[in-house]
């Protein structure tokens, strides 16, 4: 079964790694087409080998495309997204509909079933970047062992906020590299040589929203009755994602259940040797379609308690990968 694909924001990063990804997982396509805003539209972007011409986002028909990723940003998804979906079925990796009722938050590998439900509205979510690798690991772990509770510390590249910041994290280290001033844009602070504990807009509370987004993002997918907390930290490097993970279960386990049981987790990869580099690093992460975990070991400060060291690429897993996997799915379960 080929499909006619639409990329929506195809010239950012996002959009991107989905291309990226449909052609290395030869995801079955007729046609694909590419949208941009009209500053971008015109221009050429190679797939396959051949060249396809970027079109106008907010002038496309979208009963072309079977599928449309939207890979936009809020403001854009909010105001094509819902008028889209009544001639094309919407994958957004917007925040927008997330914690919607009548949108399934989707990751693959842990509540693939809940896409039967995508009709309600012709919209599924892709779910926030650091919440995608987390509870992939989270899953096989929960059938286990049931988690009662998770504390989290992320450490976040600065891709997540686009290519911006990633160009500026770069600026920035030239410039301290040269004893230049170091101006701040698209950071709080300086993030060259340092990290920023605040992603995204404080709520009331003192919790950002990022964090917010991963204990309720987590619940949706995975259990409303897991306890999380979370603190995200925004840290100098380009691409991908890194956690360090406490949990708690209800039941007892044993590190050699915890491993087999990651092992052979869909999406999954250990690399945890205890010596010098038995470990997986932000850099080795890249580009890669796995979810790492590493630093395997018990914490014996309380009953029942692990921890890990989880990295992921967060523009494949946390964003383009998870959602091409969604399409994916649609197809192999012929939700379609």
């Amino acid at each position: 079964m080929k499909l006619n694909i639409a990329i929506a924001g195809a010239t950012g990063n996002v959009g991107r790694k989905i291309i990226e990804v449909l052609e290395r997982r030869k995801f079955p396509l007729s046609n694909l087409y590419l949208l941009a805003s009209k500053n971008s539209a015109g221009k050429e972007i190679d797939f396959q080998g051949k060249k396809i011409i970027v079109e106008q986002l907010d002038t496309f028909d979208f009963s072309k495309a079977t599928i449309t990723f939207f890979c936009c940003g809020s403001a854009i998804t909010k105001a094509l997204a819902e008028k889209a979906a009544k001639d094309t079925i919407i994958i957004d990796n917007s925040s927008l509909f997330r914690m919607d009722k009548d949108v399934p938050l989707v990751v693959p590998e842990v509540n693939w079933e809940d896409l039967k439900n995508y009709k309600k509205k012709n919209i599924i979510a892709n779910p926030n970047c650091s919440t995608a690798q987390l509870v992939v690991v989270l899953k096989p772990l929960h059938d286990l062992f049931t988690i009662k509770r998770v504390v989290t510390s992320t450490y976040q590249s600065v891709s997540g906020g686009g290519k911006e910041p990633m160009d500026e994290l770069i600026h920035q280290t030239k410039q301290f590299l040269n004893n230049e001033p170091i101006q701040s844009k698209k950071f709080t602070k300086q993030i060259a040589f340092n990290l920023i504990p605040h992603i995204d807009i404080f709520s009331d509370d003192g919790y950002t929203k990022e964090e917010l987004k991963m204990v309720n993002e987590t619940k949706k997918i995975l259990d409303e009755k897991i306890k999380l907390t979370a603190t995200c930290v925004r840290v100098p490097v380009l691409i991908s994602h890194s956690e360090s993970v406490n949990i708690q279960f209800e039941k007892p386990f044993s590190l050699e259940n915890v491993r087999s049981a990651l092992e052979s987790a869909s999406g999954c990869k250990v690399v945890d040797e205890r010596k010098d580099g038995g470990y997986i690093t932000p850099f080795e992460a890249q580009n890669q379609f796995e979810t790492y975990i590493s630093r395997i070991r018990i914490d014996n400060t309380e009953k029942n308690c692990l921890n890990l060291w989880i990295v992921s690429d967060n523009l494949l897993k946390g964003a383009a990968l998870n959602a091409v996997q969604i399409a994916e799915t649609l197809v192999d379960k012929k939700l379609i």
